[in-house]
């Protein structure tokens, strides 16, 4: 498994990568290698002394952002970082805005994603916003979603499958944002080493290049 360190704020052991030894030391040699980043998301390591918990992490992630997806991958990332700031979650905030941006989304929208209050002040189309706001009702009371609040999203031009992997995402992001906040890694955007990362880190300049240059933050 490896040698275990504290970090300051995060009520949880990790394990330094350096460190890392057996399962662990594979799973984060797999998480580098779809991410196409250097090191190994701090989300992730925060289960690290548990590797058969991680593998679930990895699953789980790997099945929105690297599955044979429907929607787009800005779309993926919009309702991640979205979903992440209604559920108060700033570090995965500024890590799937850094994301958005990569792959197209506007400094207008991820700066709007960062201090919106409700879907309403977002930058988007009747028909996003619509899927949207399905998004918000997932993260704020899913027990609440009726049979026309879904009639709705359908009749503003989305498809069942395309809705399915929306509720999904967001459903997957009510699991990642409690697990980073519980664990102390959450409070900050700045705690993200992702959202750090310069554009020339990973050009995205256009949706093949973005593809193929980050596979998805695992």
């Amino acid at each position: 498994m490896g040698d275990q360190q504290q970090v300051s704020g995060v009520r949880v052991p990790l394990i330094a990568e350096a460190e890392a030894t057996g399962r662990t030391a594979e799973l984060y040699e797999l998480i580098k290698s779809r991410t196409g980043l250097p090191f190994v998301p701090d989300m992730f390591r925060l289960v690290s002394t548990r590797p058969d918990l991680m593998e679930v992490l990895i699953t789980g992630y790997s099945g929105v952002f690297l599955g044979d997806a429907v929607l787009p991958r800005a779309t993926r990332e919009m309702i991640s970082a979205w979903s992440s700031k209604v559920n108060g979650c700033p570090y995965c905030v500024g890590t799937h805005n850094w994301f958005l941006s990569q792959f197209g989304g506007s400094a207008e929208l991820t700066q709007a994603i960062s201090t919106a209050n409700k879907p309403g002040e977002l930058p988007l189309d009747e028909k996003t916003m619509a899927l949207m706001e399905l998004v918000t009702q997932v993260c704020t009371g899913a027990y609440r979603i009726t049979e026309a609040d879904w009639a709705r999203v359908e009749a503003a031009g989305w498809s069942n499958e395309e809705m399915l992997e929306a509720v999904f995402t967001a459903g997957l992001f009510a699991f990642i944002n409690r697990l980073v906040d519980g664990f102390g890694l959450g409070a900050a955007m700045t705690r993200s080493r992702i959202a750090q990362q310069s554009d020339a880190d990973t050009d995205a300049d256009t949706d093949a290049d973005a593809e193929a240059a980050a596979e998805a933050e695992l």
